[in-house]
């Protein structure tokens, strides 16, 4: 190596500290002015797209600013931080409460650093630039452990924010259901404490047993996409309630079509004061979904099956004649009059009847007439084949 290369090496730039850079490097922290530092972090963060207009006083954001300005300065002279950073959990804890999105906070500490190294290039003279960028690592790792912790007290406080709220829900729909009749002040104050009015409708839907994981996916899925869904325990039944999306838009009908295609109970409550007996119905149709159905059970389409549960436990057996009198018909005969009495109970209509059961309308008539004939109930007159809507429910 000749002189010039061993000139040339000794001068290399170096990336972090060396010895004798201590002293003129805590001139340089001294000489930042925190008035300055924060009037110029103020005529910027006020900029920040959830800052403006400020969601807390300005002096607050002032007093703030100046002190994380001086623990930062304190932090690069001690060569970063050590341990916890009182006003960075400070920053986190007051931003959450204030409503500030994290990005929106994210962005404004950015400003802290970009103003810190700012004024520091700014009061460093030309022979410090070496010096500089020996300290650039301590300064961006100092900024960081700032940013982290502020970070860390956000999402923390933000955690216990949801959880004080979901637990007021939580109180507010527990004491909805413990009281039969509630008076009309009391459901105003819970709508209220719910953020709904007392006469929003209400989808209610319920799931029990193995169809729970289901119906928690959608509840995750709704309040992804921006939803507000509720939640209370009936037993082993989880029922769920949100209200009735606005319009007929996607979200709408997006909601509507993965309740359908999943095994739970679903109904509307016309307002709160509706929610405890319309949960109690989408539970009662969650109880009755067939081992082998796939889809949600509605008022619709489960009434009958309410209807005959209610009636089999009262001890009143709906169709014991019925089924008696068709025992006398061979298993061919029988088979063919229920079908036909079936096909016309779902649509009221013998041609409807015949074509789905590819025969002659003459053909249905006369198993309706048979069957009426041999049970004594006539399918054809509704006051009598409602007997046998429940019952064949």
């Amino acid at each position: 190596m000749d002189e010039q290369d061993g000139i040339a090496g000794t001068r290399q730039l170096r990336d972090r500290p060396v010895p004798g850079d201590e002293r003129r490097w805590l001139e340089l922290l001294d000489a930042l002015d925190l008035d300055e530092l924060t009037e110029r972090f103020m005529t910027r963060v006020v900029t920040v797209a959830g800052y403006d207009p400020a969601p807390i006083p300005v002096s607050e954001l002032r007093r703030t600013g100046r002190l994380s300005f001086s623990t930062l300065i304190e932090g690069l002279r001690a060569g970063g931080f050590d341990g916890p950073v009182a006003i960075s959990t400070e920053v986190g804890v007051s931003r959450a409460r204030a409503g500030i999105p994290l990005e929106a906070l994210m962005t404004a500490i950015r400003h802290d650093f970009n103003v810190l190294w700012e004024v520091l290039t700014r009061v460093a003279n030309q022979e410090d630039a070496e010096l500089v960028i020996r300290h650039t690592g301590i300064v961006l790792s100092t900024v960081d452990e700032y940013v982290s912790q502020v970070q860390q007290a956000y999402t923390a406080e933000l955690t216990r924010m949801r959880a004080e709220e979901d637990s007021v829900h939580a109180g507010l729909i527990a004491s909805l259901f413990d009281d039969p009749d509630p008076t009309h002040e009391r459901l105003s104050s819970i709508a209220t404490g719910l953020g709904l009015d007392v006469d929003s409708p209400l989808l209610v839907i319920a799931a029990t047993g193995e169809d729970v994981r289901a119906l928690r996916v959608i509840i995750s899925e709704h309040v992804r996409a921006g939803g507000t869904m509720f939640t209370h325990h009936l037993g082993e039944v989880l029922i769920a309630f949100t209200r009735v999306p606005d319009g007929v838009g996607h979200s709408s009908a997006a909601l509507a079509g993965k309740i359908a295609e999943v095994r739970v109970g679903y109904v509307r409550a016309e307002g709160i004061g509706t929610l405890r007996r319309s949960a109690l119905t989408a539970r009662d149709l969650a109880e009755v979904i067939a081992a082998d159905e796939t889809s949600a059970m509605t008022w619709r389409s489960g009434w009958a099956r309410l209807a005959a549960r209610s009636l089999n436990a009262a001890g009143n057996p709906i169709l014991a004649d019925v089924e008696s009198a068709l025992a006398a018909c061979g298993p061919v005969e029988r088979e063919r009059l229920v079908e036909a009495v079936r096909a016309y109970l779902a649509s009221g209509s013998i041609g409807a009847s015949a074509a789905q059961l590819f025969c002659h309308r003459n053909t249905v008539a006369n198993r309706l007439r048979r069957f009426a004939d041999l049970t004594g109930v006539d399918p054809m007159i509704p006051a009598e084949a409602a007997r046998l809507v429940v019952g064949w429910a």
